[in-house]
C-alpha cells in the first residue's frame, strides 16, 4: 500500500497551562512536568469535527495524483464524532462528490488511525477497492471537562487526512510496509481506563497508572510486532513517532526499545493529546525531515484498551 497524499489541520487557538491553574489548582510547571504540555489547539466558534477533517483533505487534494471521486473507500476514524448516524465519512462523501465509494466509521480510541489502515489492507487484499481516504479528525475540547484535575489539561484538537492506493502512483509514494492491530479490552482498567459518555459525563481518565503502564508495554509490543512482519530490526528506524498522550509515556517507551530520544518526533508540548489524529499529525509537520528509504515507526495506544503500530519507509 502506498500513501499518495497527506494534508491535515491544527485550529489556530492555543490554551495555556496557566489556564487551568484557577479551575483546578494545577500549575503550569507541574503539568509540563508530568506530560510535556505547555499548550494544546482548540477549536474557535464554529469549527468542529467535521470542519477540520473537511479542510484537512481539501489540503491533501492538492497533492493527490488523481480525481478524488475516482476512491472507492472513505473511513472516519476516531471517538469524539459530531454524529454518529451522519459521519465525518459520508459528509465527505457528499461533499466532494465521491459517488462510488464504500463509507464507514470505526473507532478504537487513539489507536483508530492504524485500525483505518489495517482496515484498508483488507479492502485491497479482497479487491474490493484499490483507493482509499482515511480522515482522523478529533474535537476533544468539545466533550472535555477543564476543570477536571485528573485530565481536563490533557486534550487538544487536530485533523489528518490521507489518501492510500494499492498500488504506487509515484515514486516518491511513501509505502506501508506493514501494520497489525491488537484489541486489549481484557487487560488492566480496560473500558474503564478512559471513557466519554455524552449525557453522563465528559471525556475522563481516571485510572492514569494502569493506563501508564499498559500504554508503555504494549505500544513496545506492537511496533516490535511490526517490523518482525517483514524483518526489519530495530535499530534500522529512522524515527519512531508515538501516540502522543504524555511525554512521560512516549520516554518510556523508548526506554524500553533503547532507542535514541532524538530520533523521536514529537508536539505533544504544541498540541496536547490530539486523539486518533496525533502521531500522523507528527509525520505529516515532519515531512519534510523524511529523506528517501527512511523507515518510519508509528505505535500507538487506545483507551478500551487497545494499540497498533505501522512500519512506513519514505
Amino acid at each position: 500500500m502506498y500513501i499518495n497524499a497527506m494534508g491535515y489541520y491544527v485550529p489556530s487557538e492555543r490554551v495555556h497551562n496557566d489556564y487551568f491553574f484557577s479551575l483546578n489548582g494545577l500549575s503550569s510547571d507541574w503539568i509540563f512536568q508530568r506530560t510535556g504540555i505547555k499548550t494544546r489547539s482548540r477549536v474557535s466558534e464554529g469549527e468542529n469535527t467535521f470542519t477540520m477533517g473537511k479542510e484537512a483533505v481539501e489540503r491533501a487534494i492538492g497533492r493527490l495524483p488523481y480525481p478524488v471521486n475516482s476512491i472507492d473507500l472513505i473511513i472516519s476514524a476516531g471517538y469524539t464524532t459530531q454524529d454518529t448516524v451522519g459521519t465525518l465519512a459520508h459528509i465527505i462523501q457528499r461533499d466532494f462528490n465521491i459517488e462510488n465509494a464504500a463509507s464507514l466509521m470505526i473507532s478504537s480510541a487513539c489507536s483508530s488511525c492504524v485500525n483505518a489502515i489495517e482496515i484498508v489492507e483488507g479492502y485491497f487484499a479482497t479487491n474490493k477497492a484499490e483507493r482509499a481516504l482515511i480522515i482522523c479528525s478529533e474535537n476533544n475540547s468539545y466533550y472535555n471537562d477543564d476543570s477536571d484535575p485528573k485530565s481536563g489539561h490533557l486534550w487538544g484538537d487536530a485533523a489528518v487526512a490521507f489518501f492510500i492506493s494499492k498500488e504506487a502512483f509515484s515514486e516518491n509514494d511513501p509505502e506501508i510496509l506493514s501494520v497489525i492491530t491488537r484489541g486489549l479490552g481484557h487487560i488492566g482498567k480496560g473500558p474503564e481506563g478512559v471513557y466519554l459518555s455524552p449525557r453522563q459525563g465528559n471525556i475522563e481518565m481516571t485510572n492514569g497508572k494502569d493506563i501508564f503502564i499498559n500504554a508503555t508495554r504494549f505500544m513496545v509490543d506492537a511496533i516490535n510486532s511490526a517490523i518482525k512482519k517483514v524483518n526489519v530490526q530495530l535499530n534500522e528506524l529512522d524515527y519512531i513517532i508515538a501516540h502522543q498522550a504524555n511525554m512521560r509515556i512516549v520516554s518510556n517507551v523508548l526506554h524500553h526499545l533503547d532507542f535514541p530520544e532524538d530520533k523521536s518526533l514529537n508536539n505533544i508540548h504544541k498540541y496536547g493529546n490530539t486523539g486518533s489524529a496525533s502521531a500522523f499529525l507528527v509525520m505529516m509537520e515532519n515531512e519534510d525531515k523524511f529523506q528517501k528509504g527512511n523507515l518510519v515507526g508509528i505505535t500507538v495506544f487506545g483507551g478500551g484498551y487497545s494499540s497498533g503500530a505501522t512500519l512506513i519507509k519514505f
